[in-house]
């Protein structure tokens, strides 16, 4: 149940969660299976509990208007992007950030879960990844008509507490898009507390006055990005399909609205088409990338480079060896306008194939003062914190962090998101797309060489959702050891003994 804070004010919790997002949630779920446990989720943001611009879906970016939903971060001037600064928008609320992404449900190659495992963290892979799934996954059975029309079979389908379902509108239109991956070759498919409590860098710890509480080295680095750029097409007129452009008219937008109780209308729709693939199934330049990786990788010093990094690396070039590596590259086609920087033209429809990377070298670092947990508020002997890992700028918890994204600070990252562009483009001159389109609007007639292309990524840059990677030094019974924990995996803070999990 949602509570204040003056509810739990001075009472006892078996375990508290800092952070109310996916992780913090599923997490207290599970603990809280056990009737003699006792567990305290501490939010910032508000319950929303059943409300519809959090459930309605199609209202991609709505919620960027209103910032009880979002924390409304900025990047520092990225350097090698243009000298710009890019929104990190950071769902407020229970759920997290999921409250605010765009209501799609994917899975990562089975492979890059099982790299966590060989990164030193015994069972974190794919069987047991999987396991866990099954325990949450729900599917709401379609419709025979639904079922009939797109040939799916739900014979297996299991049911869970998580419930997941197609949109209830698919147009016609977005299938033709997806039938445009298979023909080009593709295959469909907030504040943190860590050292403000005292665990980080010993130096930076020093530095803002914080007594030391664990020598933890990759708190508030190693931050990785999950970018996309937009390439968008006009539709012709002819063409059947109510994308999202109509919603920019305010009287068509209530119209829709009205239809949402119906089950009709835009707002029963969603993203539908992904495809993932390996970057030599995108460019014959992929052997030439993966050389110049390898190369790279070559001459760093083990001695200067930050802990893991190397390793990290290791298994990253793997994912980009030709005949062998990991479906890293994403494509996703999205119902209308969804790209800069020119804008719409009255009355225009438009269709957007979103160029989207997963494994990228550049890293970046967030430095921010962090809130604490008051000791006096509650008693609690197990603190769980599934905030974003952050270095300490201040002891002012107030203050806003510094991301610093580093955005193609490693040439290789750009590399790669041009040649990801390149293939998106031609995707206009492969049929079905090839006859429901006017002509290109980004990134514009006027953009043609590489060099123009790769000008245009600081201005189309968008940022899908935060990856943060963070090297954790594993106190274990005999010895340390480096392990990595995901911005949502978890830390175990407890009074009498501290370990990462």
């Amino acid at each position: 149940m949602a509570a204040l804070i003056d509810d739990v004010s001075n009472k006892f919790f078996d375990y508290i969660i800092v952070g109310g997002g996916t992780a913090g949630l599923t997490l207290a779920a599970r603990l809280s299976e056990d009737p003699d446990s006792s567990v305290l989720v501490l939010e910032a943001g508000e319950a929303n509990l059943d409300d519809p611009n959090i459930l309605r879906p199609a209202s991609f970016g709505s919620h960027f208007s209103n910032k009880s939903y979002f924390w409304d971060h900025l990047t520092n001037k990225q350097k090698y992007a243009g000298d710009r600064q890019n929104g990190w928008q950071r769902g407020r609320g229970l759920g997290g950030s999921s409250g605010i992404n765009f209501l799609c449900w994917t899975k990562p190659p089975a492979r890059d879960i099982d790299d966590f495992e060989r990164l030193g963290n015994s069972g974190w892979n794919w069987k047991n990844y999987e396991n866990c799934l099954e325990r949450t996954e729900g599917f709401v059975d379609p419709s025979d008509k639904t079922k009939t029309t797109y040939n799916m079979n739900s014979d297996n389908w299991k049911i869970g507490p998580l419930s997941l379902a197609f949109p209830a509108t698919m147009d016609e239109a977005e299938l033709k898009i997806q039938q445009t991956f298979l023909n080009s070759g593709l295959n469909p498919a907030p504040h943190p507390i860590l050292e403000l409590s005292g665990i980080g860098r010993e130096d930076i710890l020093e530095s803002i006055g914080v007594p030391m509480i664990m020598d933890l080295p990759g708190v508030g680095e190693n931050v990785q990005e999950h970018m996309f750029i937009g390439l968008s097409w006009e539709l012709k007129n002819d063409v059947k399909f109510d994308t999202l452009d109509l919603l920019r008219d305010p009287v068509m937008a209530a119209k829709h609205l009205d239809l949402h109780p119906t089950g009709s209308g835009l707002f029963t729709t969603g993203i539908v088409g992904f495809a993932f693939t390996t970057l030599d199934k995108v460019t014959s330049q992929a052997g030439t990338i993966y050389q110049y990786i390898k190369e790279m990788i070559s001459d760093m010093d083990p001695e200067t480079s930050p802990p893991g990094l190397m390793e990290q690396y290791k298994i990253m070039l793997e994912r980009f060896e030709p005949g062998k590596g990991s479906p890293g590259c994403e494509f996703i086609s999205f119902p209308g306008l969804l790209s800069h920087p020119n804008p719409p033209a009255d009355g225009k429809r438009y269709v957007t194939i979103l160029a989207a990377t997963n494994h990228t070298f550049s890293r970046g670092t967030i430095v921010s003062p962090t809130v604490t947990v008051c000791a006096e508020l509650v008693s609690v002997p197990l603190l769980i914190i599934l905030m974003e890992i952050k270095h300490s700028t201040s002891s002012n918890p107030t203050k806003d962090p510094e991301f610093d994204a580093h955005y193609f600070e490693q040439m290789v990252d750009l590399d790669i998101f041009t040649e990801m562009c390149k293939f998106a483009r031609k995707l206009a001159d492969v049929e079905p797309l090839k006859d429901m389109i006017v002509k290109e609007l980004n990134p514009g007639a006027e953009v043609q060489t590489d060099e123009q292309l790769r000008g245009t990524h600081s201005r189309m840059l968008r940022i899908l959702c935060l990856g943060l990677i963070g090297l954790i030094r594993r106190l274990d019974k005999s010895h340390l050891r480096y392990h990595l924990a995901y911005c949502k995996f978890l830390l175990y803070v407890t009074f009498g003994e501290r370990r990462g999990c």
